[in-house]
């Protein structure tokens, strides 16, 4: 049996529509969006803006946001046509099964998993840390750190994490809204969304008189520049790198910023629950992009001119809680709007965590319905809908990430997920536009195939520019996703079955 049979378009249809069994058809254009934007604003913005700045691109970080930005541009419009084509749950592991093949999807499927499974876990990392923050750092270091983080107070007492148990917390808490419903997660994300940029267009607003122009330049890293130690004469940034200065900086910084462009992709996910896919997925998926792309890059811009980007440098002093650091060190009587920051970053926070989790969920709900992963990843709750095994397995993997990993080691790898997905799914397009031309397309990207090619090249470029430990991470992970596939998975396939849900040639007409 080919390592590249397809799955029936005609039969994929038919599944997104058959309610009954599946998940339940209940969010509008208004929902999506806000899904979108509640995955979006989080993390990326508030923890990695400052570690991009810090750790490549310097004030630059604002044109790594435009590079991120094109990139993830090129890859929307590729998703919000599979999107309105293929209302189905698995988004581009569901788009790669029609148009590449088996092996392909699989391979997409287990890369998905760094994406919305580490990108909760990562959220739920800098939750904790925000949370301290706002208890006045009154949690115990070992009990929101990982085993594998430790300091030395100026005391001279050195500290080791044992686990980061207010990830747990959150964790758990957003596992039971989402298995209570679709719905009533989606209006508590509408909530926290509100909230969440409010805020952040409160600190462009208060924060532009506090720019200081001498903070933007040089505005890119020079080259030379040496490296950063702590006090204990370690280094924590090294800025020898291709990647860690000038304009291979910016590049280096739009990989690690890319982590905050996760979540209109997530959009797509929720095709399946839906009430009208084809005009609703295109407006959720680019309208949330184009929101956030502009508060980004405004926000950027800020925050590398209130505060000098070199204090970003170091995790302690400034990069875990960046916003609220440049707010009570350099804007003067505005403490009110630091704490209001904060606590309106954990609530931000939480929505991110709620549509990865809700977005991991549905990627596993499409596997197991295939017969790539076990049957009880795609079980749905007799009275909510809801894929709540899955909500239940994914709680697991993903508190053991949160409480036993570092936040920067999950966040990199991530992106290497969401990168490698937006690859595919930009040539899937292509390959679908050739293969099959006649399928109804209720949205269509333009400039097909200079859309597509960009769009591959652009997140490629990106690949690249992450770490080498990163990427040598995430190699092994895909390693293991094949020892699985062809273990477990390709004898499973319910493509084995002849005739189940093979290719029909109308299809490809």
């Amino acid at each position: 049996m080919s390592l590249f049979r397809k799955k029936s378009l005609d039969h994929l249809l038919t599944q997104a529509a058959d309610s009954e069994k599946g998940l339940k058809r209940t969010l509008g254009a208004g929902n999506l969006i806000a899904l979108g934007i509640g995955a979006i604003i989080g993390a990326g913005l508030f923890v990695r803006t400052a570690a991009a700045a810090g750790q490549a691109a310097g004030p630059a970080v604002t044109l790594s946001f435009v590079v991120a930005a094109i990139g993830c541009a090129f890859a929307g419009l590729c998703y919000a046509e599979f999107a309105s084509m293929i209302p189905i749950a698995g988004s581009a592991y569901a788009y790669s099964y029609v148009t590449m093949g088996e092996l392909i999807a699989w391979i997409i499927g287990w890369a998905l998993i760094m994406e919305y499974a580490l990108g909760a876990a990562t959220v739920s990392i800098a939750w904790s840390e925000y949370l301290n923050k706002l208890f006045g750092g009154g949690i115990p270091y070992e009990w929101c750190h990982s085993p594998f983080e430790s300091f030395t107070d100026s005391a001279g007492v050195h500290h080791s994490g044992i686990m980061n148990a207010p990830a747990l917390v959150i964790l758990l808490a957003l596992t039971l809204l989402l298995i209570k419903g679709t719905q009533e997660s989606a209006l508590v994300n509408a909530i926290i969304v509100f909230i969440k940029v409010a805020i952040v267009l409160m600190f462009i607003a208060i924060g532009w008189q506090f720019i200081k122009p001498e903070n933007h330049t040089p505005f890119m890293i020079p080259e030379g520049t040496p490296p950063v130690t702590d006090q204990a004469g370690k280094v924590i940034a090294d800025y020898s790198g291709w990647n860690k200065h000038g304009w291979g900086g910016i590049l280096g910084g739009a990989a690690i910023v890319f982590f905050a462009f996760i979540g209109f992709d997530a959009v797509s996910t929720a095709a399946q629950e839906a009430k009208n896919p084809k005009r609703d997925m295109p407006i959720g998926i680019l309208g949330s992009l184009v929101v956030c792309t502009i508060l980004y890059i405004l926000f950027g811009y800020v925050l590398t001119g209130v505060a000098d980007w070199k204090d970003f440098v170091d995790p302690e002093k400034g990069r875990e809680a960046s916003v609220a650091y440049a707010i009570s060190t350099y804007m003067t009587g505005y403490k009110w709007l630091a704490d209001a920051v904060t606590v309106a970053i954990l609530a931000g926070f939480s929505s991110v965590i709620l549509v990865m989790l809700m977005g991991q969920s549905r990627i596993f709900y499409t596997m197991s319905n295939d017969g790539l992963i076990p049957k009880a990843f795609g079980a749905i709750h007799p009275k909510y809908k809801t894929p709540y095994k899955a909500n239940w397995i994914l709680f697991f993997f993903v508190g053991a990430f949160a409480a036993f990993v570092p936040g920067h080691v999950a966040g990199d790898l991530t992106s290497f997920g969401t990168l490698f997905a937006f690859v595919l799914v930009s040539i899937g397009v292509w390959i679908l536009r050739v293969k099959s031309p006649h399928i109804e397309r209720p949205f269509k990207a333009p400039l097909v195939p200079v859309v597509c090619s960009l769009g591959a090249i652009i997140c490629t470029a990106m690949i690249v520019g992450l770490d080498t430990q990163t990427l040598t991470v995430a190699f092994i992970w895909m390693g293991v996703g094949l020892v699985v596939y062809f273990a477990y998975s390709r004898k499973r396939s319910k493509l084995q079955s002849p005739g189940e849900i093979l290719p029909k040639a109308s299809d490809f007409n």
